[in-house]
């Protein structure tokens, strides 16, 4: 501890002042530095040498007293606040709570000279969080320091930018901080960067509209400003990948010049070259590679020479390899990788090392679903790292157990589960664990005893932090029935649903017969529920023994009131199915004069209920927990109530945002707008000032809500952006286009052959080395053919997320749509019989988990997108990249040919532009619109996709009400065609207001036929895709997938009103965003920029008074959107409003662009 407090000393110095102007040794400052390092030097030695807590804490607030003393007295200098915004951080760093000195700091950030500052934003950083009120006051200094000609104070204002910063007041540096990523200098770049990626993360629709300007930063050539350009990247690929394909190859590039060594060297960490930089490059390699062959390709070749390099015996070393391991199984795959990784995972599983051992049993977890072959080949070693001293090794090997569970091993991965439950105190484990038990036991239960055995197990366990959803999905698969499906034949047992409930209540009695055990409370209620519903089913028992037991665990202290609710409402069913219970009598009489006031509600609802058994029995019918109970949302019993208070004079109701509304316009409520840019008054005369602006755009939400509570959220859906679509009602899709005319051939040899050498009986020749086996070495080959059997393909793969064929599992049904699920079932198993085999024989796919839903879909478009919506509304094919111009948009930032890291051996690369859409074959018959719709606004007729014999064309035609998709299907045959179906997907963000489907009767040869589909958006997104087929049948079936780009634009509409009407429908909307943005030189006044948003976007010009303008437009079929216009200073502020809340934010996305570019 000395040694550190030694060296902690030697460094103070150098903060209190080393290299402040004057304070040489023999400056003026000399003594005050003293003074100000043997304060803090002192403080460090006295509680470095206290014996307890007690005396530390005591000591800490005699400091933090003659600290507060100081700094607030008026006599205290700069030199001196700075020396106690040390302190203080130190005591705030040990855990005390110092907020006295929090203003203290902001002020020494505004006042002081460049080491105050530099002290006083250290302590800001230290002391606030980026939601703290008081970060509002430093908004001004930053901005001021922003336009500082030091470049130390630029600096220190891009640097508490990038950490913290209130959302609000982005809109207010943001502009500054574009033209530093111009900057001479490349640490005002790349810390410009690094604050627009933290803009990125907390509001992502502020800096949309520079998407260009972060390309520059990828081609800078400053090293540093390029690697942090590789952060918003990757957050941005994550999002959607499909918009930055064409980047593959800069990435590439980027990655070969790391890999071979020509970056400056002060990149390197242990004669690795920049290995950060490595693993933020294959991630987003392995995000643009997934499902997509073409751009795989791009990136074997360097995947293959990082995995080459890395060949230094170093931690880092083995990070870079086990990323690049993750890549190469995410992207296409190509075998001669696939083998290099499996070598890779396999010296990594076999390691001595526990680090090592790790990160083998994760690689072998995440590529386990496409090889479940490798997990065969390190089976014993899997086996031994169950009995691992180490706890992690222990929970990532059950993680892997669990990925390969099946139908066949099920019973011993889970009471492997169970056995490292019992033995583990974390609460993680605990609910992690918990819940991949109860999922993997409705699964893939073998019989009902063992499930509901494995269910108790887990209740007993798991104690009262498992899951409320674990007790509430087993109590609804107990109250709906389970399907048994087999795939040979699909039925519903309608007798087993009862098995299982009577044998589930058999064992909670046997449970309740031990006097003195004590069970969990969500056990209990399970417990309750069950036996309160089906105790019917059990003849042999008397009712009357039920209601004993649950009077007895009534009358127990450590029950709950929670649980004493599920309690009594389980005696109140069984006591409606008996005609008297003296037990019934018994516990009314006890509990009517309870101190618990719940106690005695229930009580008193189970006297009057027994007093009425017809009532009762009414009440309380016989397993109805799965019927529809009708709801009357509006609460319209309650008119008559309302109408009689409204008629004595009762205020009337008003909604939440209004009574907001009111609270603020009573109350001196902070000012979130801009600074110099506020609105007039004759906008805002409602009174309501400071209205807090959502700046996260929340694309998934509803069209209604506040948009103050939208805020940056974490959904649970799964983002199935650019995911090939595998799976169709007729099963594998890529196989069904190579399936015809190669059904002779022979069939792909299976590989399950390591499986029979390894799991099976032992060959003849190995005999001898069997026999000599030690007994523990048998026990562990025992359990290895137990854990891994069903892994090879012809044992009938089934690992976590694909279908098992065999055993019997337990899904969850509604009543009302049983008929339905038989024949979903019945669909499924034909779809898996003719294509599971094919698919497991081949190159190893990653696949979705099929069971929870019978008809899952494994890829979606991606509906939500951010990516940059075309101006023209041109539309992208399947196979095309988007046209990005990145020539044209880079053209001011070309690098010379010197070098691209200011290093004279690096080679000079551009971002390659994108590659146009070349059409398979001009077709001879143009479709063209019908004459009716010629008249109105419509794009060019573009194609979709095409075959040999048919090609599909679209139009959008922009009506007054909706959205019209004109489709051409054009016969190039020279035969007919017949029962041509046109389907659309189901989108979540797009409505077809018809059917989505279509048929042409017949299509004559070489001609075209149309059909129409008027679309609405559901949901707001700035961009989304609707996807289809086309399906016909000529000499055999043909299908065709095709995809079509729709932008918030091609829904909104001019909305004409007055200027009363205006303001009348402004005051009524409860949802804004606010926003300043650069007015181009070409935008001289308001009346320019306004013109160019009414073209560009579609809106109606209200009224333009002086330098303030209104204008509206609507969202189809009719949600309002209203905008504000100011010009200040060659600013425009935006005000939208509405009553959706992310219509404001996704117009003003378009805003900015369209802005941007004119």
């Amino acid at each position: 501890m000395s040694d550190v407090v030694e060296r902690t000393l030697s460094v103070l110095p150098g903060l209190l002042g080393q290299h402040e102007p004057g304070a040489g040794p023999g400056g003026a400052g000399g003594p005050a530095r003293a003074s100000a390092t043997s304060r803090l030097g002192s403080l460090i030695r006295s509680i470095t040498a206290l014996t307890s807590k007690h005396e530390e804490e005591k000591l800490i607030q005699q400091e933090l007293t003659s600290l507060k003393a100081t700094v607030s007295a008026p006599t205290t200098t700069l030199r001196l606040m700075k020396e106690c915004m040390v302190r203080l951080i130190y005591c705030e760093m040990l855990g005390y709570e110092s907020s006295f000195g929090y203003i203290h700091a902001i002020k020494l950030a505004q006042q002081g000279n460049l080491l105050e500052k530099r002290v006083g934003y250290l302590a800001v950083s230290l002391f606030l969080h980026e939601n703290h009120e008081l970060l509002l006051l430093l908004v001004n200094t930053v901005v001021k320091d922003l336009q500082s000609t030091n470049l130390v104070e630029v600096c220190m204002a891009l640097t508490i930018v990038s950490q913290i910063f209130p959302r609000e007041m982005i809109p207010a540096v943001l502009p500054l901080i574009e033209d530093k990523l111009q900057h001479s200098k490349e640490i005002i770049r790349r810390k410009a960067v690094q604050a627009l990626y933290k803009f990125y993360l907390i509001a992502p629709n502020q800096v949309q509209h520079i998407h260009d300007k972060f390309r520059k930063a990828l081609c800078d050539r400053d090293a540093g400003v390029m690697a942090a350009s590789l952060h918003i990247y990757l957050q941005m690929i994550k999002e959607n990948s499909s918009g930055y394909k064409d980047l593959t190859g800069s990435f590439v590039t980027i990655l070969k010049q790391v890999v071979g060594g020509k970056l400056p060297i002060d990149f390197n960490y242990h004669s690795v070259p920049a290995p950060w930089l490595q693993i933020q490059l294959l991630r987003i390699l392995g995000l643009l590679g997934k499902n997509d062959p073409r751009t795989s390709e791009l990136m074997y070749d360097v995947l293959d020479e990082s995995l080459r390099r890395a060949e230094i015996n170093h931690n880092i070393t083995y990070a870079i390899l086990f990323e690049c391991v993750q890549t190469i199984y995410t992207i296409h795959p190509k075998s001669e990788l696939l083998e290099k990784a499996a070598k890779c995972i396999g010296k990594f599983v076999l390691s001595p090392k526990i680090n090592l051992k790790y990160l083998g049993l994760k690689a072998l977890t995440y590529v386990i679903q496409q090889d479940p072959n490798l997990a065969l080949q390190h089976q014993m070693t899997i086996i031994e790292c169950l009995d691992h001293p180490d706890p992690i090794i222990k929970r990532e090997t059950l993680e892997l157990l669990y990925r390969i569970t099946n139908g066949q091993n099920v019973v011993v991965i889970v009471q492997k589960m169970l056995d490292y439950l019992k033995e583990s105190k974390e609460e993680y484990a605990i609910i992690n664990l918990v819940g991949k038990i109860a999922e993997l036991a409705e699964k893939y239960a073998p019989d009902d005893e063992w499930f509901i055995q494995t269910m108790n197990a887990v209740f007993s366990v798991g104690g009262d932090v498992v899951h409320p959803d674990i007790p509430n999905n087993f109590l609804r698969l107990l109250a709906e029935g389970k399907v048994c499906i087999v795939f040979c034949l699909g039925f519903d047992d309608g007798k087993g649903d009862d098995q299982l409930r009577i044998y589930a209540v058999q064992s909670y009695l046997a449970l309740l017969e031990e006097e003195d055990a004590l069970y969990p409370q969500k056990l209990l209620q399970v417990m309750s529920w069950v036996l309160g519903e089906y105790s019917s089913l059990i003849t042999d028992v008397d009712p009357e023994v039920i209601l004993t037991k649950l009077h007895s665990l009534l009358k127990k202290t450590c029950v709950t009131s929670e649980t004493k609710a599920w309690i009594m409402a389980a005696v109140t069913k069984i006591a409606s199915r008996t005609s008297c219970s003296k037990t019934v009598d018994k516990l009314i009489q006890e509990f009517s004069n309870s101190l618990e006031t719940y106690m005695r509600q229930y009580v008193f609802e189970l006297k009057h209920l027994c007093e009425n058994k017809v009532l009762m029995k009414k009440f309380l019918p016989f397993d109805a927990s799965c019927n529809d109970m009708v709801v009357d949302a509006s609460l319209s019993f309650l008119d008559g109530f309302v109408a009689e208070g409204l008629g004595r004079g009762a205020a009337p109701y008003k909604p939440h945002h209004q009574r907001q509304e009111e609270k603020l316009s009573q109350e001196k409520a902070l000012n979130f707008e801009p600074y110099g840019l506020s609105f007039a008054s004759s906008v805002s005369s409602s009174g309501i000032t400071g209205r807090q602006s959502p700046t996260v755009l929340s694309f998934g939400s509803d069209t209604s809500g506040n948009s103050a509570e939208t805020g940056h959220k974490e959904t649970n859906t799964l983002k199935l952006e650019g995911v090939r679509k595998l799976w169709g009602k007729e099963g594998y899709l890529p196989k069904k286009e190579n399936k015809v005319g190669k059904e002779n051939e022979p069939q792909t040899v299976a590989c399950g052959s390591l499986l029979a050498g390894q799991v099976g009986d032992p060959p003849a020749l190995r005999s001898e080395q069997v026999a000599i086996l030690s007994e523990e070495d048998k026990e562990k080959q025992q359990l290895a053919s137990t854990l891994f059997i069903g892994l090879g393909s012809n044992a009938g793969v089934s690992l976590m997320g694909k279908a098992d064929t065999s055993t019997q599992k337990f899904k969850r049904k509604s009543k009302i749509n049983e008929t339905q699920n038989i024949e979903e079932a019945s669909d499924f198993q034909n779809a898996a019989a003719s294509d599971f085999g094919p698919l497991l024989d081949t190159v190893p796919i990653n696949m979705e988990d099929c069971e929870g839903n019978l008809h899952t879909r494994l890829r979606k478009a991606s509906l939500c997108s951010s990516d940059i919506v075309e101006d023209n509304l041109a539309f992208e094919t399947p196979q095309a990249l988007k046209k990005s111009g990145l020539d044209q948009r880079l053209s001011d930032s070309r690098l010379s040919q010197s070098s691209l890291f200011a290093d004279s051996n690096i080679e000079i690369f551009q971002p390659p532009p994108s590659a146009q859409c070349e059409s398979a074959s001009k077709t001879p018959l143009v479709p063209s619109l019908p004459e009716e719709l010629k008249e109105l606004t419509h794009s060019e007729v573009v194609e979709l996709c095409q075959n040999d014999a048919l090609a599909l064309y679209l139009c959008k035609v922009w009506t007054d009400d909706s959205l019209l998709l004109t489709v051409f299907v054009s016969n190039k045959t020279i035969s007919a065609l017949s029962a041509v179906n046109l389907v659309f997907e189901e989108a979540e963000h797009f409505q077809i207001l018809e059917s989505p489907s279509y048929q042409f009767p017949v299509i004559e040869a070489r001609s075209v036929e149309h059909c129409q589909k008027c679309v609405w958006m559901d949901k707001i997104c700035t961009q989304g895709v609707l996807s289809g087929s086309l399906n016909f049948q000529s000499e055999m079936e043909t299908h065709l997938e095709f995809s079509v780009t729709l932008s918030l634009l091609d829904f909104i509409r001019p909305m004409e009103m007055t200027t009363e009407d205006f303001g009348n429908l402004w005051l009524s909307l409860s949802n804004d965003v606010k926003q300043n943005i650069k007015m181009s030189s070409s935008q001289d006044s308001l009346s320019a920029a306004l013109n160019t948003l009414q073209q560009k976007l579609k809106l109606h010009i209200v009224d333009i008074i002086g330098n303030e303008g209104i204008l509206a437009c609507q969202l189809l079929p009719s949600v309002p959107c209203l905008l504000h216009c100011r010009t200040h200073s060659g600013m425009l502020a935006l005000w939208f409003r509405s009553p959706c809340s992310a219509l404001p934010d996704g117009l003003l996305y378009q805003c900015q662009k369209v802005m941007e570019e004119s």
